[in-house]
């Protein structure tokens, strides 16, 4: 199938990143199941991009939709530098913003005491935020600990 895909693309002139869903948020992908509860506003699109990719890797998703999410970051200790558009709740443990699913459930199988897993701002490319055409940004996900002050982060994974 991949074939067939650079095959076309060449004949056609397009390069894979003008597809949708890059296929890098589809590796890792297992069929570990974890039930999530995301908090978002009802007018961004992107967080319905990002819980469709949630979905896609076995997540149940408890979609809430709310007028001010700032409630819910602040609740959870979400740090002001670490703000994205969406902030959700999984075994205890934070996610904020386009964090890509094989990293949450990297995070949820292992021994750790990580309780906050972040992407800030809105990278272009980021899973939710991939629509055909859309430029690749290089983004960080980063980690907190409770050992770390809050606002101290460590990279976790690089994209």
């Amino acid at each position: 199938m991949k074939t067939i895909v650079w095959v076309l693309a060449g004949l056609f002139g397009l390069s894979l990143q003008s597809f949708a869903a890059d296929p890098v948020w589809l590796e890792g992908k297992t069929d570990q199941q974890y039930e999530i509860t995301v908090y978002r506003s009802a007018s961004c699109g992107c967080c319905k991009g990002w819980i469709s990719h949630l979905k896609d890797h076995n997540f149940s998703v408890n979609d809430v939709v709310v007028n001010d999410v700032n409630p819910y970051k602040q609740r959870l200790g979400v740090p002001v530098k670490a703000a994205s558009c969406h902030t959700a709740e999984v075994n205890g443990k934070v996610i904020e913003g386009h964090v890509p699913a094989q990293d949450i459930k990297r995070l949820l199988a292992t021994a750790n005491d990580i309780q906050l897993l972040a992407v800030p701002g809105m990278p272009s490319g980021g899973p939710g935020m991939d629509d055909a055409g859309a430029r690749k940004d290089a983004f960080t996900v980063y980690s907190m600990d409770s050992q770390h002050r809050v606002g101290s982060f460590s990279q976790y994974a690089d994209y």
